[in-house]
């Protein structure tokens, strides 16, 4: 136990404070599926902001579409969570969605599974280590889940920047 507290305070600093510590009260996968679900709910929102005309839109030729960067966000979701060793499938991701409703629906499917996942790790599973993808080797499956959900913010500021060139101000910034 006491390993996996050592574990978890270093995850909090490399974290930058992302996850919380209370080892008293044995919260480490409680606040890993409630910062996914957060997190989800805002990704989504994003996403659903452009309007379904716009999702093939590049700021320039050699940039992802608007719906490349959703279903790029689902696919690393499914990828990386795929890697805590969970019972629950992995969904099939279709990157190749240009529709709103199609990428939007890649999306929901990812989180959805990545939810159902975190879901069967207790405080002592999330703290244990795991083979990771190749880039990441290995990690706690809590550092996997915060790797995906920062790798979904870096993308989720990319989709602002794509929002903001089409005059579309993103959900978080409405009512500023």
């Amino acid at each position: 136990m006491k390993q996996a507290v050592r574990i978890v305070a270093m995850l909090a600093l490399v974290c930058g404070g992302a996850v919380q510590l209370r080892a008293q009260t044995g919260a480490l996968a409680g606040d890993v599926l409630k910062d996914w679900q957060d997190q989800g709910q805002q990704v989504r929102g994003l996403a659903a902001a452009m309007p379904d005309d716009k999702f093939g839109f590049k700021p320039t030729p050699a940039q992802r579409s608007f719906a490349q960067q959703v279903t790029h966000i689902a696919e690393i979701n499914v990828m990386v969570l795929r890697a805590l060793g969970a019972r629950t499938a992995a969904p099939q991701i279709d990157t190749m969605a240009t529709t709103k409703a199609a990428a939007l629906a890649e999306l929901a499917k990812s989180y959805t599974y990545g939810e159902a996942v975190i879901r069967e790790f207790n405080d002592a599973a999330m703290a244990q280590g795991v083979d990771g993808p190749p880039f990441l080797g290995r990690s706690t499956r809590a550092r996997l889940a915060y790797f995906a959900m920062s790798h979904a913010m870096d993308s989720y500021g990319q989709m602002v920047v794509y929002l903001r060139l089409n005059n579309i101000v993103p959900p978080a910034s409405a009512g500023m």
